[in-house]
C-alpha cells in the first residue's frame, strides 16, 4: 500500500472521530502515531487533505495527548507549504513587471517571520519532535509559566513562549537524558520561578533572549530567584558573617522572623543544604521567646 493509500486510509477513520463532544477518539492518538510515522510530502497533503482533518480532530478532542501530538504534526506539515512558496517566489523573476509588484507585497510578512526566525536561539533546530507523553506536558506547563502576566504584543519579534518552552525542556532533557524525578524537580524549579509574580525580570530576561534556553536549564534556585527573596537571602548572610561566632555554637539572631506562637521578633537561625544543589538551602528558626521551632525554604 503507497504512502497516499495509507494516509487515505488513516483520513477516514479520523473523519469520523471529529465530533463536538470528542466521543468515539479512542483509537486516535495510535492513528496520529502512524501519520507521524510515514513519509508525507507536499504532493500527499494536497491529494489527501489530511491537515484539515488533523486540525478538525485537534479543536474536537478533549484528550491532552492528541492534541499535542496533532498540534506538532500540522506545525510540521506547514514546512512543506513554507518550502512551496519559498520555490515560487524565486520562479517568478521572469514575470512581467507588474507580477512582481504583487509578488513583493506578498513576500513581505514572510521576510518578517524570516526575521524573526534569526531572533530565535540556534543550539537546537526550530522544532524538536517527540511523542513523550510526559515531556510533552512539561513543555506544556513551562509555555503557561512563560506566559504569566505577558500580553500577546510581548512577544512581538520574539520567540513564541511554546517555542520557548521547547528550547528550554529539550536543553533540560539533553543534560539529564531521561525523564526521572531529577528531570521532573528541574522542570518543577524553572516553572515555580518563572510563575512568580514577583519575578518578571527572569521571564523577561529569557523572552528576548538575554537568558538562554542552556543557561535557564542550569540555574540555581539562588541565581533564579527574585529580588526580593535574594536580598533576604543577603541581608541573612551578612547577618551571619557579623554574627559568625554566635552562629557557630547557636545559630544567628535575628529579628526578621516572627514567631507564628508568640509574635515575637526574637529569634535564632540556622541554613543547611538538605536537598540536591538545585535546590535552595533550608532555613531552621528557634523563637528564643517561647522555643517554637520551624523552617522554611
Amino acid at each position: 500500500m503507497s504512502v497516499e493509500e495509507e494516509v487515505m486510509r488513516i483520513q477516514k477513520k479520523l473523519s469520523k472521530m471529529t465530533s463536538d463532544d470528542g466521543s468515539g477518539q479512542e483509537q486516535a492518538l495510535d492513528l496520529l502515531k502512524e501519520l507521524q510515522s510515514l513519509k508525507i510530502n507536499l504532493d500527499v497533503l494536497t491529494k489527501t487533505r489530511i491537515g484539515m482533518t488533523v486540525n478538525a480532530l485537534r479543536k474536537s478532542s478533549k484528550d491532552d495527548d492528541v492534541i499535542t501530538l496533532a498540534k506538532t504534526l500540522i506545525k510540521n506539515w506547514k514546512k512543506f507549504l513554507s518550502s512551496s512558496d519559498t520555490g515560487k517566489s524565486s520562479s517568478s523573476s521572469d514575470a512581467k513587471e507588474s507580477k512582481k509588484d504583487e509578488k513583493r507585497k506578498e513576500d513581505k510578512p514572510k521576510k518578517d517571520d524570516r526575521e524573526r526566525d534569526r531572533k530565535l536561539p540556534t543550539a537546537f533546530p526550530p522544532t524538536s519532535v517527540t511523542t513523550d507523553s510526559v515531556r510533552l506536558k512539561c513543555r506544556e506547563m513551562l509555555a503557561s509559566a512563560i506566559k504569566t502576566n505577558s500580553k500577546d504584543e510581548d512577544f512581538e519579534g520574539c520567540a513564541s513562549a511554546e517555542e520557548l518552552a521547547e528550547e528550554l525542556e529539550e536543553a533540560i532533557f539533553q543534560e539529564i537524558k531521561n525523564t526521572d524525578t531529577r528531570y521532573r524537580n528541574r522542570i518543577r524549579s524553572r516553572i515555580s520561578n518563572l510563575k512568580d509574580i514577583k519575578n518578571p525580570t527572569l521571564r523577561t530576561s529569557f523572552r528576548v533572549g538575554a537568558i538562554t534556553a542552556q543557561r535557564l536549564a542550569s540555574m540555581t534556585a539562588e541565581e533564579m530567584a527574585n529580588d526580593d527573596v535574594k536580598q533576604l537571602r543577603e541581608k541573612f548572610n551578612k547577618e551571619a558573617i557579623n554574627d559568625a561566632q554566635l552562629a557557630t555554637a547557636q545559630g544567628t539572631k535575628t529579628d526578621m522572623l516572627k514567631c507564628g506562637k508568640c509574635k515575637k521578633r526574637n529569634c535564632t537561625y540556622n541554613q543547611l543544604q538538605t536537598r540536591s544543589s538545585d535546590e535552595p538551602m533550608t532555613t531552621f528558626v528557634l523563637c528564643n521567646e517561647c522555643g517554637n521551632r520551624w523552617k522554611f525554604c
